[in-house]
């Protein structure tokens, strides 16, 4: 009984929508009131000949391989570092996860004031250290990597779960290993990083998923996917699609690659971390 609201939302607002979802993607359907005419693989052959899906990929595969692991390299360093009591830990711990709660589109713009190339205070910060900085959304590599930055800084739940779970380790174990000769770094080699794994792999597939999806708001806000598609990620394309092109059904096969891209990578994830338990 205390799960049936759960599974009710659960079917209305995923289940449903996912089924749908995948009807629509073997239609002509255009998001408009004509009802949608079947027409089999005709969208799958479209998507197979389109290079602007290629670039979207591409794009998405690329803020993924870098994005995940600076994000989660952020959230577990700050997490550990902020995890002993110090004086002001509450603040810092306060500055760390504040982003989080601030809107992506309030974040996006405060972003497009940080990387603006002429008076944005990143540049500013460049120019002390005598270079001449970066005209950021204006060139492929330097917009995706400013994309990268803004996203670096909601990581709050990430860094809250590593917060809790090193201060639920037991303050023996490293009593005992100081007692062995022990150091700080050896400690985080031998005892923190192995006791916290389980923690690491579940923000790792979240944050996986996470960044698939998230990276829609940023890209749409400071370059609307451009310069030369380098930030058209797949949910851009996606709505560029369903919504500025009339083409839902092309959009929501485009959606159901997305997801079959996310349950690769995931899988490919997780069998990574049981051949390397086992290996060990």
């Amino acid at each position: 009984m205390f799960l049936a609201p759960y599974g009710v939302a659960v079917v209305l607002l995923i289940a449903l929508p996912a089924l749908l979802n995948f009807g629509y993607a073997f239609t002509d359907h255009t998001g408009l009131t004509r009802d949608p005419q079947f027409v089999g693989l005709a969208n799958l052959r479209r998507l197979l000949a389109d290079d602007f899906f290629l670039d979207s990929l591409e794009a998405s595969l690329f803020h993924v391989a870098v994005s995940v692991p600076l994000r989660l390299l952020a959230a577990v360093g700050l997490g550990l570092l902020l995890a002993a009591p110090r004086p002001g830990g509450r603040w810092f711990r306060t500055a760390v996860y504040l982003p989080t709660v601030i809107p992506d589109v309030a974040l996006a713009v405060l972003f497009l004031w940080v990387l603006n190339p002429l008076y944005g205070p990143l540049n500013q910060l460049l120019g002390l250290v005598g270079h001449p900085g970066f005209t950021w959304l204006a060139e492929p590599t330097t917009a995706r990597v400013g994309v990268i930055l803004m996203l670096l800084f909601p990581i709050g739940e990430g860094f809250i779960v590593v917060l809790a779970a090193r201060r639920m380790l037991d303050g023996r174990l490293y009593e005992a290993a100081a007692l062995e000769g022990c150091g700080p770094f050896g400690q985080l080699r031998r005892l923190t990083l192995p006791l916290l794994a389980p923690v690491l792999v579940l923000l790792v597939v979240r944050d996986t998923i996470l960044t698939l999806q998230v990276n829609f708001v940023p890209a749409y806000v400071l370059t609307d996917g451009r310069p030369a598609n380098a930030t058209q990620y797949l949910p851009v394309y996606i709505f560029d699609h369903a919504f500025e092109f009339s083409g839902f059904a092309y959009g929501a096969l485009i959606t159901i690659v997305l997801m079959a891209i996310s349950a690769v990578i995931i899988t490919a994830q997780l069998l990574t971390v049981r051949r390397w338990r086992v290996l060990r």
